[in-house]
C-alpha cells in the first residue's frame, strides 16, 4: 500500500515537472513572439512583460504566490502545494529560456514569426500545449494558478456556481483588455483562437481513454435484454421500474454502459425485441467494473 502511494506521488511529481517544461516552452516559443495575450494569468503576465520589458515569469510568480498564500487556508493543501511547485518551476524556466534566447534562434533559422499564417499557427499550438498542461495538472490535483485559484475560492463560498463558467468569463475579460495594449484586433482574434484550442485540449486530456456510451432502454422485456447484454456484450446493467406517461403501462428502464463500437450490435439486438425504445449519450469517464472478463459468469 505504501509503495503504491509512493509510486503515485513520484508519477504525479514527474507529470508536474513535464507540465512546467511544456508550459514554459509553449509560452516562450509560440506566445511571446506572436504578439498576443493568452487566456488567464499567462495573459496578464504577457501583457505586463510587454509594458515593462521584465520577464513574464517574474509577474507569474508575483501574481500567483499571494493568491496561493490566501488559498492555503481555504483550499486543499495538495492542490496549493502542487500549484506552488508548478508556478515556481515553470516561471523559472520561462526566465531561463529568455537567457538562452530559444525563440530568437527559431526566428533566425525557421523564420517562425514572419507571417500572419504563422501567428495563427502559434495561437493554435499555444492553445493545444497549454490545454494539455492544464488538463494534466487538473488530473493530478493541481492547477496552473491565476484564474483557476480565484474560481476555486469563489466556489468554496458559493458552491452552486459553475467554476468553468467563472474561469471562462475571467479569461475573456483579460482578452478584451489586451486590445487596449496591442491596439490591434488581430491580436484579440489570436487570443480567442488560443483559448478555443486550449479549452478543447483540456476537454480531450480530461476525457477518459475509453470511448464509452451510456444507454437507456425502455422495454417490457427486460429478461430478453439480460441475456443479450450480460452474455453477448459482456456488460452489466441496472433495471429500474417505470411507467409510461401516455399509456400508463408498467415498463422497465435498463441502464448500461457499453463501448462505442458495440452500439451497432446493441441496435441490432433492440430491433429483435418488441416494445423497446433506446436512447444513448457519450460518457466522459468510466471507472470500476466496466466490462465482464471472458472467464466471468454473471449470476
Amino acid at each position: 500500500m505504501q509503495n503504491a502511494v509512493k509510486n503515485k506521488t513520484v508519477t504525479e511529481l514527474l507529470l508536474l515537472l513535464f507540465c512546467s517544461v511544456i508550459s514554459a516552452v509553449g509560452l516562450h516559443v509560440f506566445v511571446y513572439p506572436a504578439n498576443f495575450a493568452p487566456s488567464g494569468v499567462d495573459g496578464i503576465s504577457t501583457m505586463l512583460q510587454k509594458i515593462t520589458g521584465l520577464n513574464a515569469g517574474i509577474f507569474s510568480i508575483a501574481i500567483n504566490l499571494p493568491l496561493l498564500a490566501l488559498a492555503f487556508f481555504r483550499l486543499d493543501k495538495k492542490y496549493v502545494i502542487y500549484t506552488v511547485v508548478f508556478t515556481i518551476v515553470s516561471s523559472g524556466l520561462v526566465m531561463l529560456l529568455e537567457v538562452v534566447d530559444l525563440y530568437g534562434y527559431l526566428s533566425k533559422e525557421a523564420n517562425w514569426v514572419a507571417s500572419e499564417t504563422n501567428n495563427i499557427l502559434s495561437a493554435v499550438f499555444a492553445g493545444l500545449i497549454l490545454g494539455v498542461r492544464t488538463g494534466l495538472l487538473i488530473k493530478i490535483g493541481g492547477s496552473s494558478g491565476g484564474t483557476d485559484i480565484i474560481a476555486c475560492m469563489i466556489q468554496t463560498k458559493r458552491p452552486h456556481l459553475n467554476v468553468e463558467k467563472s474561469i471562462s468569463f475571467m479569461c475573456y475579460v483579460i482578452i478584451a483588455v489586451s486590445y487596449f495594449l496591442y491596439k490591434d484586433f488581430t491580436s484579440v482574434l489570436l487570443s480567442v483562437i488560443q483559448t478555443f484550442f486550449l479549452e478543447k485540449a483540456i476537454e480531450f486530456t480530461l476525457r477518459d481513454k475509453r470511448n464509452a456510451i451510456e444507454v437507456k432502454i425502455i422495454t417490457s422485456e427486460p429478461e430478453l435484454l439480460k441475456e443479450k447484454i450480460l452474455y453477448e456484450l459482456k456488460h452489466g446493467a441496472t433495471v429500474v421500474d417505470c411507467k409510461g406517461m401516455f399509456t400508463g403501462e408498467n415498463r422497465y428502464m435498463v441502464i448500461t454502459i457499453i463501448n462505442i463500437r458495440q452500439l451497432g450490435e446493441l441496435t441490432k439486438i433492440i430491433n429483435t425485441i418488441p416494445n423497446t425504445f433506446i436512447y444513448y449519450s457519450d460518457v466522459t469517464g468510466v471507472r470500476g467494473n466496466f466490462r465482464w472478463n471472458k472467464s466471468d459468469v454473471p449470476h
